[in-house]
C-alpha cells in the first residue's frame, strides 16, 4: 500500500488512510478504530509494550505505547506484524481429528470425548506415567502453571516440561547453583549505567533489537563493549573487543579472563570475604588457564584475552550477559557458571550498573519456568523433590501429598522414552517438537511410536500435522494474564478479542479436559484472574513469590519485580543488593574445567555447525513464518560460511550448498561472508524440515540442566551438483 497521508483523530479513533491506489481486498478509507488495548508483544522476552488497534472484533493493527519502560515506544520488525497472526488465513478454526490416516475436521465434544478416552485407556493398560505433558514459554504464566496441576493432578503423571529446556535451563541451573534463585539480578535501566558491557553468545543487536538500546546509552556515555561470538555479529562488529571463540570453548576463554583478572589483582577482596564462598576453589581451578594456554583450545589471540580482563577489571561498574551460544552446550551449566565467577570475583553485581544475566529468549521464557511446569518444579521455583515444598503445593491443590508425582525428566529424555516405548501418549501445547528437537531423523521417528498424540495450537504446525487430535486454541490477544519479561518484570497481557470461528481459549480447553477426566474440582476456574489468584498462594514463601502481585499492581507501576510477598511490597528490581538467595546469604564459586564438545570435528567432518536466530522470525517459524512482511525478508534459511572456505569448496554465494553431519543433511543457499571463523558454518533454525538445522544436530545434552548442544557439533559442506542457485 502506497499511503500519501496518515491522519489521526483521537476524539472519534478515527485512523484515515489517503491511498495511491487500494489493492484488491486492501485497505479502505475512514477505517474506524473502536479502541485501542493495552498489552505486549508476542514474541521474544523483551516483552515490548504496545497498543493494539481492533475494530470490531478484529485486531486490525498496532499503535506504539509511548509510556512504558521496557521500549518507550520502540518495536522490532516482528513487533509491528504479530498482530496479523489473529485474523490470519491459516487459523485453526475446528478441532480436527485423524481418520483414515487423514486429519479431518470435528465437534468438540467428539474431539474431546476422543481426547478423554484415549487418555484413560492408555494409563488404564500403562499406568499413569504413560501419559505426558509439554507445554511452553510463550503462553501466559497462568496458562503455564495451569499445565504443571493439569499433569500431576489431572492426569497424575510425572512427565511434564516445557519447551524451555530448548533454550534457558543452563543459565537457570547456574543461577540456582551460584545465586540460590533464578533471575536476571537488576532491571535493564541499570544496563546504561554500566561502564563496560560484555555479551557473550547473543546477537543482541539482532535478536533484542528493542532491548539493545540500553546498551546504546551505555555506549553514548563512554561505555566499552566486549563481545564473544563465533561470528562478527551486527553486535560485535560496534564492540570495542570482539572474542571468536571456537563453538564449544567458551568456559577456556572465560576462565583465562579469570585468570588475568586474578594475576592482575582487579578482585574485590572484600565483597569475596563478606559476599560469597568457595573463591579459592574456583583460583585453582583457573591457574593452569593462562591466555597461551586457552588460546590454544578457544582459538582466541592471547593478547586479546589479557585485554579483555583489562577491560572488565579496569571498568568501575560492569554488566555481563549472555544467551543461547554460551548456554547450549553439554557444558552449558558450566559455561554459565565461568562467566559468573568473573563477576563475582570483581564484586560487579547487586548494586546500579553492575550485574551479570540470561538474555531470554521467549516472550514468558522466565514466568514460564517459574511456577511448576518444569519437570523438577513446582510453583514458586520450589524443588519438586523437597518434601516440604510437595506438602505445600499439595495443600493448595487439595491433594493428599502421597498422591503428588515425583520428579520428571527433560522433554529431550522423554523423547527417548517415546522411542523406547515408555511414553505412549502425549498432550502437547505452545512448542513445535518436529522443528525445535535435535536430531529430528531420530526424534521424528520417536514421536510417531506414540500411540496418542493431542496438539493445542492455533496454526498447523509441523507437529500439529502428526497429531490424532488438533485442538483449535487462543493467540496472545484473545486471552489476559501476566508473563514475566527478561528482567523479571511481571507485566499484564490484555484481550482485545474473542477467538474467531469455533477455537477456544487454551485454558478453558484444559480445564475442560481436566472435568472430563472427573477432576474438574481442581480445575473449577471461570477467568485467568482465578487462576492467578491460586498461583499466587501456591508461589507463597517460594523464591519466585508472586503473593504480592495483583493484576491492578502490575498495571498500575507498568509491571512489578518478583518476588514480591505482600500486597504492600512494591517488588525487587535489584535482586541482590545486601544477600544472595542462599541460606547463608552467599553467593557460591564454582571450579570450572574445560570440556570439549560431544562432537568435535575430524578428518571426515572437519568443520563445526553452530546455529541461532535472524531478526524476522521467532522460534520454530510457526508464527512469523506466516506473516507476509517477514517471511518476505527471510523465506528461507541458508548457510553462512567464511570465504576460504567457500574458496576450498567451489561454492559461490548465491549456491546451494550442501551441509553434512553423522546424521543427516540439508541443501540450503550459501551466504559466503567474512563475518564468520574460517572453521565454522552457521544456519539459522526457524524451518522445519527439509530445511531444518535440528536435522545435523546432535542430542547430546548438559548432564545438569539437561540442554542440548545445539551450538557445537562436527559438520562438512560440498557444493550440491545441479542444485539451481
Amino acid at each position: 500500500m502506497s499511503v500519501d497521508k496518515f491522519i489521526f483523530q483521537p476524539e472519534d479513533k478515527t485512523y484515515e488512510f489517503l491511498e495511491r491506489g487500494t489493492p484488491p481486498g486492501g485497505w479502505r478509507a475512514g477505517m474506524t478504530i473502536d479502541r485501542l488495548v493495552p498489552t505486549h508483544c508476542a514474541f521474544c522476552g523483551v516483552q515490548c509494550a504496545m497498543y493494539l488497534e481492533v475494530s470490531g472484533n478484529k485486531v486490525v493493527g498496532v499503535e506504539p505505547r509511548l509510556d512504558h519502560p521496557i521500549n518507550e515506544g520502540r518495536l522490532c520488525p516482528k513487533g509491528v506484524a504479530a498482530y496479523q497472526q489473529v485474523n490470519h488465513p491459516d487459523r485453526l478454526l475446528k478441532p480436527l481429528i485423524r481418520k483414515n490416516g487423514r486429519l479431518v475436521e470435528s465437534t468438540w465434544d467428539e474431539a474431546l470425548d476422543l481426547v478423554v478416552k484415549r487418555f484413560q485407556d492408555i494409563q488404564r493398560e500403562h499406568g499413569k506415567d504413560a501419559l505426558a505433558v509439554y507445554g511452553g514459554s510463550s503462553i501466559t504464566t497462568e496458562k503455564a502453571y495451569l499445565l504443571g496441576k493439569f499433569a500431576r493432578v489431572g492426569l497424575g503423571t510425572r512427565y511434564v516440561d516445557y519447551n524451555g529446556r530448548l533454550c534457558m535451563v543452563a543459565a537457570a541451573s547456574a543461577n540456582f547453583r551460584a545465586f540460590g534463585i533464578d533471575r536476571i539480578g537488576q532491571p535493564y535501566a541499570d544496563i546504561s549505567l554500566a561502564d563496560c558491557l560484555f555479551v557473550v553468545g547473543s546477537n543482541t543487536t539482532e535478536t533484542f533489537p528493542v532491548a539493545i538500546h540500553f546498551f546504546w546509552k551505555a555506549r553514548d556515555r563512554g561505555a566499552k563493549l566486549i563481545v564473544a561470538d563465533p561470528r562478527l555479529t551486527q553486535m560485535a562488529r560496534t564492540a570495542d573487543l570482539h572474542l571468536p571463540v571456537l563453538p564449544g570453548t567458551d568456559s577456556a576463554l572465560l576462565n583465562a579472563i579469570l585468570h588475568v583478572i586474578i594475576k592482575e589483582d582487579y578482585l574485590d577482596r572484600e565483597f569475596i570475604a563478606r559476599r560469597t564462598r568457595d573463591f579459592d576453589k574456583a583460583a585453582a581451578a583457573v591457574e593452569r588457564y593462562t591466555p597461551e594456554y586457552a588460546q590454544n583450545i578457544c582459538g582466541v589471540p592471547a593478547e586479546k584475552i589479557v585485554a579483555a580482563a583489562h577491560l572488565w577489571g579496569q571498568s568501575a561498574k560492569a554488566m555481563l550477559f549472555h544467551a543461547r551460544g554460551l548456554e547450549h552446550h553439554t557444558q552449558g551449566t558450566e559455561n554459565c557458571l565461568a562467566a559468573i565467577n568473573i563477576v563475582l570475583a570483581t564484586g560487579k553485581i547487586g548494586k546500579p550498573g553492575c550485574g551479570y544475566g540470561t538474555l531470554t529468549g521467549q516472550g514468558n521464557g522466565q514466568g514460564g519456568r517459574e511456577h511448576g511446569q518444569k519437570c523438577d518444579q513446582l510453583p514458586g521455583q520450589r524443588s519438586i523433590e523437597d518434601p516440604e515444598a510437595r506438602k505445600y503445593v499439595a495443600g493448595v491443590w487439595g491433594i493428599p501429598v502421597e498422591e503428588m508425582p515425583p520428579g520428571g525428566v527433560s522433554i529431550v529424555d522423554m523423547f527417548e522414552l517415546m522411542d523406547k516405548g515408555v511414553l505412549k501418549g502425549m498432550f502437547s501445547l505452545c512448542n513445535n517438537s518436529l522443528v525445535s528437537i535435535p536430531n529430528l531423523n531420530w526424534a521424528i521417528p520417536a514421536l510417531r511410536k506414540l500411540e496418542f498424540l493431542v496438539v493445542v495450537d492455533f496454526f498447523l504446525s509441523e507437529t500439529a500435522a502428526l497429531a490424532d487430535v488438533v485442538l483449535p486454541g487462543s493467540v496472545w490477544a484473545e486471552d489476559e494474564g501476566v508473563v514475566a519479561n527478561q528482567e523479571g518484570r511481571v507485566i499484564k497481557i490484555n484481550k482485545a478479542v474473542d477467538p474467531p470461528g469455533e477455537a477456544r481459549i487454551d485454558w478453558q480447553i484444559v480445564c475442560d479436559i481436566a472435568r472430563r477426566l472427573g477432576k474438574g474440582q481442581h480445575f473449577d476456574f471461570s477467568s485467568p484472574r482465578a487462576i492467578f489468584d491460586e498461583l499466587r498462594l501456591a508461589s507463597k514463601g517460594g523464591r519466585a513469590d508472586y503473593y504480592g502481585i495483583s493484576y491492578e499492581k502490575v498495571e498500575a507501576q507498568k509491571g512489578v519485580f518478583w518476588p514480591c510477598p505482600a500486597p504492600d511490597h512494591p517488588g525487587t528490581p535489584r535482586l541482590f543488593d545486601d544477600r544472595f538467595y542462599h541460606a547463608d546469604g552467599r553467593a557460591i564459586f564454582h571450579p570450572i574445567e574445560f570440556k570439549p564438545a560431544f562432537e568435535i570435528p575430524d578428518d571426515e567432518y572437519p568443520y563445526y555447525l553452530t546455529t541461532g536466530r535472524v531478526v524476522y522470525h521467532y522460534l520454530s517459524g510457526n508464527q512469523t513464518r506466516r506473516l507476509g512482511f517477514l517471511l518476505s525478508q527471510a523465506p528461507e534459511p541458508w548457510v553462512e560460511m567464511h570465504p576460504r572456505l567457500a574458496a576450498r569448496m567451489g561454492i559461490r554465494d548465491g549456491d546451494r550448498a550442501r551441509v553434512r553431519t553423522r546424521r543427516g543433511e540439508v541443501v540450503l543457499r550459501a551466504l559466503v561472508a567474512r563475518t564468520i571463523r574460517p572453521d565454522t558454518l552457521f544456519i539459522p533454525y526457524h524451518w522445519g524440515p527439509p530445511r531444518a538445522v535440528n536435522l545435523l544436530t546432535v542430542n547430546a545434552l548438559d548432564p545438569l540442566s539437561r540442554i542440548p548442544e545445539f551450538k557445537a557439533c562436527a559438520a562438512t559442506v560440498e557444493r550440491a551438483e545441479g542444485a539451481a542457485p
